[in-house]
């Protein structure tokens, strides 16, 4: 029921720490990742870490560009044939100061990273996946996403942002067969992460194979009972 053989998914953001660990479980159960991503050789990196034998395509977008976009996904249908599904990874964190004192480009960098995005991908992606009679959407959020918190206005409204549009997605697109969730990870274990906060134990965050692995599930057949969900994924913290 993990079998995802023949399924196109596009992942965005694949060049990340997350990007890459989710293109490569997600590849070895069969999918074709089109990895999505704004730096072409860092793509490469994420490519030649997949399974071997794994058919792939890497394509270097500005998200920010809906006729970027909108030409990625006829490249991605084109190649393949067909699109079974979308993982919206691309965004990013930055503290900020307290809200009276956000700037306007400090409040947009962080809608446009991590909502505009996700919005981009998705409006995108829904007439393949419609055209194709399922699909999934996988949106990634943030445990922040639940609770403002002071000097990360712009970023917990943001990944707020992405829940509510995973919700609204799921809603409208249930008749067609396509099952819309996101994921809300805590800390993730990464090595930007761990020269940031020294102090803390590691061992208690996300690993981001644990965090691939919820993607794959539901991306898969045995969550097609699950969708306008989001998911907690906290680790220890």
């Amino acid at each position: 029921m993990h079998d995802l053989s023949n399924k196109t998914i596009l992942i965005t953001g694949a060049s990340g720490n997350l990007g890459s660990a989710t293109a490569c479980a997600l590849a070895a159960r069969g999918a074709r990742p089109a990895l999505i991503g704004r730096d072409p050789e860092a793509l490469r990196r994420t490519q030649a870490m997949l399974p071997a034998g794994a058919d792939s395509l890497t394509l270097s977008v500005d998200l920010l560009d809906p006729k970027q976009v909108a030409a990625m996904v006829e490249q991605v249908a084109d190649h393949f044939g067909a699109i079974h599904g979308l993982v919206n990874i691309a965004g990013g964190f930055s503290m900020g100061p307290a809200i009276q004192d956000t700037t306007d480009a400090e409040w947009d960098a962080m809608l446009d990273l991590n909502a505009r995005t996700a919005f981009h991908g998705a409006r995108a992606v829904v007439p393949k996946l419609q055209a194709a009679g399922q699909g999934v959407i996988i949106n990634v959020a943030a445990r922040a996403a639940l609770r403002g918190v002071g000097h990360m206005g712009p970023y917990c409204i943001s990944k707020s942002a992405v829940v509510t549009l995973t919700e609204t997605l799921a809603d409208e697109l249930k008749p067609s067969g396509i099952r819309v969730n996101c994921v809300l990870p805590g800390t993730l274990d990464t090595p930007q992460n761990r020269a940031a906060m020294p102090d803390q134990d590691p061992s208690n965050w996300v690993g981001l194979d644990a965090l691939a692995d919820v993607i794959v599930f539901l991306a898969s057949d045995l969550s097609r009972g699950i969708t306008g969900a989001a998911i907690p994924v906290y680790g220890r913290s």
